[in-house]
This record gives structure tokens, C-alpha cells and sequence, in this order.
């Protein structure tokens, strides 16, 4: 029997990442290198949204630039990764025997949530992608159902990608960029946390370790500072659906943890799942 191959959830960053990620872009490197290059992968993103589970099975999935105000050079990136019909039928599959209804979408390409840290991690784009979506509504204990019954894939030779972030207070970097705290077209500005975001990652952190799953599903309620850290959720979504598919009690390693603009924790980390 293969080793099951970890699951990660990834802070993503500014779509500038694409261009000059700097030390994250260099962790997200070594992170794919400990994996190794998987069979496929399924990215779970915190900017594809729908009402109920949606896979995208699309066989030559296009490059999305879901994002505005930036320079023109990133609207000319492209990844062109093949798309996974094959593993979208199987996630639904997975899905749909839990008894969670979901629907494939053949027009669905990538998304910047997926393709800026794939541009580092498996920069040939030469693994087939799809993408999972997320159901903001829903809250913890579904993103966390959804990561258990997609568990199966770590033992398929499946890479399961979260792509969100541990803080996203998108107002606070806002402050930051207008008082010169950061620079969105140079390397992120990485250094220390605001005391919030240490507090709310420090909660995030414990309850992963401990395998907490009522901490993890109840953050909303649970967790310090949570509606600062988060004033909406979609951004730490992913992380328990990452977190979830790697089964019961994984072995939880924080592989990144450096702070941009002092407000967005761009906490990286690597789940194993259990022998």
C-alpha cells in the first residue's frame, strides 16, 4: 500500500505573490519538494463560492484573473495545468456517499487562490488540477464533514490543497498600504504581528495539535479576536476542509508562519495523515 500523501492548507497572499512571493514563495517550494509530485491535486479555494459542494471538471481549465487594481504584468500569467475530470467524478462520488449533495461545473477554471502558490510548488504545471468550492453559509462542522469524506484521496496519490488565510482583515492591510506599512507591486513586507493575530493563529494552532474539532468547528465562537481576524469567513474555510481530509488525528506541522503587513498571517501547514 502507497504512503498516503499529506494534505496542506496554504495562506495565499496578494495575487502579487504571483510575481514576487519572496520567503513565501520559497516555502511554498520546499513544501511541494517534501511532498513529491502527486497524481493530481484538488484545491480548495477561498474564491470559488457556491450554495452546495461544486467540483470543476473542466479538461483544459483556464487561468483566472479574479482580481483588479494590480499590475498589468499578472494579467498575463497564465498556468496551464491540465484540469482532473477523473478525480472531480471522484470527488463527487466521495461526496455523494456521505449523503452531501454536489454537481460538477465543466467551465470552472483556476482561480488566483489555486494557481499563485502552484506557480511555486509545481511551476511546470504538469499535474492535473481541479477545484473544490466552498459554502461560506455552511460554516465549520460542514467544512470539516467535507474534509472527512474526501479523506480517501490522500491514499489515491492525491494532493488535497486548502488555499485561504489564516487572518485576512483586508481593511486593516488596506490602513497598512496607505501608511506605507506595505507595498503591493514589491516583495510582502514580512515582520511582526499584531497582537490579534498572534492570539487568534495561537488559538487556530493549539486546536489543530490537539485534534479539537469542536475548537476548529466553532472558531467563529471559540476563538480570540475571531471577527477581526476574519470579518468574513471564506478565507479560513479551506484550512478545515484541508485539515479534515486528512483523516483522523494527522500529525499537524506548522511549515510556514511569518506575518504580512503585521495583519495577514500567512501560516502555512502540512497535514500527515495517520499510518
Amino acid at each position: 500500500m502507497s504512503t498516503p500523501v499529506p494534505t496542506v492548507f496554504v495562506s495565499h497572499g496578494s495575487p502579487m505573490h504571483a510575481l514576487r512571493a519572496g520567503a513565501t514563495g520559497r516555502a511554498w517550494s520546499a513544501l511541494a519538494m517534501r511532498i513529491g509530485r502527486p497524481r493530481a491535486i484538488l484545491v480548495v479555494s477561498a474564491h470559488w463560492e457556491t450554495a452546495l459542494p461544486m467540483v470543476s471538471s473542466a479538461a483544459m481549465p483556464e487561468t483566472i484573473h479574479d482580481f483588479s487594481g494590480f499590475p498589468q504584468e499578472l494579467s498575463r500569467l497564465r498556468y496551464a495545468a491540465p484540469g482532473a475530470p477523473d478525480l472531480a467524478q471522484r470527488a463527487l462520488a466521495l461526496l455523494a456517499g456521505g449523503g452531501l449533495a454536489a454537481s460538477a461545473n465543466g467551465c470552472r477554471g483556476l482561480d488566483h487562490g489555486a494557481w499563485v502558490p502552484l506557480r511555486y510548488m509545481y511551476p511546470d504545471a504538469d499535474v492535473p488540477v481541479t477545484q473544490l468550492s466552498i459554502q461560506t453559509a455552511l460554516g465549520g462542522p460542514h467544512h470539516l464533514r467535507v474534509g472527512r469524506l474526501l479523506a480517501p484521496l490522500a491514499g489515491e496519490d492525491v494532493l488535497v490543497l486548502g488555499s485561504g488565510h489564516m487572518t485576512h482583515n483586508l481593511g486593516e492591510w488596506i490602513q497598512a498600504l496607505r501608511s506605507g506599512r506595505a507595498a503591493p507591486t514589491l516583495e510582502p513586507m514580512l515582520g511582526p504581528a499584531a497582537t490579534y493575530v498572534d492570539a487568534f493563529r495561537g488559538f487556530v494552532g493549539d486546536a489543530l495539535r490537539q485534534h479539537d474539532d469542536v475548537a476548529l468547528a466553532e472558531w467563529r465562537e471559540r476563538a480570540p479576536a475571531a471577527a477581526r481576524a476574519h470579518p468574513t469567513e471564506e478565507h479560513f474555510l479551506p484550512l478545515l476542509v484541508a485539515y479534515g481530509a486528512a483523516g483522523a488525528n494527522p500529525a499537524v506541522e506548522r511549515v510556514f508562519d511569518a506575518v504580512d503587513s503585521a495583519v495577514l498571517a500567512m501560516d502555512a501547514y502540512l497535514f500527515t495523515p495517520s499510518a
